[in-house]
């Protein structure tokens, strides 16, 4: 067994680390024995969103006034990191939830909070995120869908590509352009799915991450009263990144977790695969790779728990979010390959779990920010905008 995080020399408390142990039990109990046949069918497991909902999970960081476990950051990442462990999907499912109830709650007003935060903490509706389109990925502020003045409300016309949660969401947090172009036309939306003229135009075949749903969303003419709207009018990029800085924290503990995974499997597997008459783990062109490996998942826990505990205080914590994510992301692709060539043939098979791993690590590396996107914050934080 790898070690734990609470055994690395950072303050976990026994109450963060309860949070991780119940991740992990549910993880292994309800997600290990079903993730080979979900991952292979391209399965969104929706009924799965109902244990941990009342295992408390699904409104991990919601205030306990709106029903929620008012759980910490720090709670938030062991527990992102313990399903990713074991799935990369659920992990990202739930990260992307948690994600958009730290918006609402960040950003709503009263009434938004009171609507949206317990139906989102008791499991009642998914969330779901809308941002990207074909022409707007990075670069967000060229997006071209329309929030259009109507009386008391808002007409949304536009395509989204890549929504998280999408197909299964029952209320999505959208950006739309109400102004001219650029960073101030953009607005945010919280809108409800089932309104008329909001249509899956189609699930998204991926490489990996088969159990999160990923879907894009066409907009036609969808009428959203003006209470709809998320903060101020013009504000909505501003929000959006918001929300992504929290998410960041959510993908690199995903990341974390797919790297902790690469390394459980290397390690058992080298302890009993054979070779030339002993375990491969004997030989330094194994074990090296071991040892890299778990130096990695000690920084990559390391980095993710202080962007974690910088939220906790309500300290800045964007940079130390972006330097997570761009580590652990990284780490998570690079060792996910070494733990299949640390498996051999065996390794490109179904019969083993890295194949997997490997194929979900990538997208850490790209949504929620790129890695090119991250170097852009962090140089700019020492840099400051040089052109």
């Amino acid at each position: 067994m790898i070690d734990s995080p609470d055994r690395m020399m950072f303050d976990v408390t026994p109450e963060q680390r309860a949070v991780g142990d119940l991740a992990r039990a549910l993880a292994r109990g309800e997600i290990a024995p079903h993730v080979a046949a979900w991952d292979r069918e391209h399965r969104f497991p929706r009924e799965l969103y109902r244990t941990l909902t009342e295992a408390g999970l699904m409104g991990i960081i919601v205030p306990e006034r709106y029903g929620g476990s008012g759980a910490d950051y720090v709670s938030y990442a062991l527990a992102i990191e313990e399903l990713a462990q074991v799935d990369a999907g659920t992990a990202v499912t739930v990260s992307v939830h948690a994600m958009i109830c730290v918006a609402i709650e960040a950003l709503g007003n009263d009434d938004q909070k009171d609507h949206y935060l317990p139906m989102l903490a008791g499991g009642d509706v998914l969330a779901g995120f809308a941002l990207t389109e074909p022409g707007a990925g990075s670069d967000a502020a060229a997006l071209r869908s329309t929030a259009m003045h109507d009386g008391t409300h808002y007409l949304l016309r536009g395509r989204k590509q890549w929504c998280t949660n999408g197909s299964f969401a029952g209320v999505t947090m959208g950006m739309f352009r109400t102004g001219g172009p650029g960073t101030r036309g953009i607005s945010a939306f919280l809108i409800d799915n089932e309104l008329p003229g909001i249509v899956v135009e189609k699930v998204t075949e991926k490489l990996g991450i088969h159990t999160s749903n990923t879907c894009d969303l066409a907009f036609d003419d969808v009428r959203v009263p003006s209470t709809a709207l998320l903060g101020a009018e013009g504000s909505g990029l501003t929000n959006a990144l918001t929300a992504l800085t929290s998410g960041r924290i959510g993908i690199a503990a995903q990341a974390t977790g797919i790297l902790a995974a690469c390394l459980e499997s290397s390690v058992a597997f080298a302890k009993d695969r054979e070779a030339f008459g002993k375990p491969i783990g004997s030989f330094e062109g194994i074990s090296f790779k071991i040892a890299r490996m778990a130096t990695d998942l000690d920084a990559a826990r390391l980095l993710v728990y202080r962007a974690a505990a910088l939220a906790d205080r309500g300290a800045p914590f964007a940079v130390e979010a972006s330097k997570a994510k761009l580590f652990a992301s990284t780490a998570a692709r690079l060792h996910a390959a070494e733990a299949v060539q640390i498996h051999g043939g065996y390794g490109y098979t179904t019969d083993f779990p890295v194949e997997r791993y490997y194929r979900d690590a990538k997208i850490t590396e790209i949504y929620e920010g790129t890695s090119e996107i991250q170097q852009i914050i962090i140089g700019r934080s020492l840099l400051g905008r040089l052109e």
